[in-house]
């Protein structure tokens, strides 16, 4: 069972930058896309970005041009790199497979919170 750990965030004011982490233990790493996801208090996980084992990356409209997915195979990690963070992107982040129906078990993400 591949085990997923999150880290990097934190408590950052507006217009700032945060680098989240998401190590994934296991050997099929490199050869799955990935994805990272949120959870707002009261709202459903979303989809915020995809990155596939070529590389080939995807948005949500709400963070394009923002954040930044990026994966290194050889250390079976995944990050987000979140610029010109709004309080709307507060919230917990997760990682795991981006293909719906493929997930591993979820980790225990890691608090962003956006707030001057």
């Amino acid at each position: 069972q591949v085990q997923l750990v999150e880290s990097g965030g934190g408590l950052v004011q507006p217009g700032g930058s945060l680098r989240l982490s998401c190590v994934a233990s296991g050997s099929v790493f490199s050869s799955v896309a990935m994805g990272w996801y949120r959870q707002a208090p009261g709202k459903q996980r979303e989809w915020v970005a995809t990155i596939g084992s070529g590389r080939t990356t995807g948005y949500a409209d709400s963070v394009k041009g923002r954040f930044t997915i990026s994966r290194d195979n050889a250390k079976n990690t995944v990050y987000l790199q979140m610029n010109s963070l709004k309080p709307e992107d507060t919230a917990v982040y997760y990682c795991n497979r981006a293909n719906v129906g493929t997930w591993w078990q979820w980790g225990q993400g890691t608090q962003v919170t956006v707030s001057s």
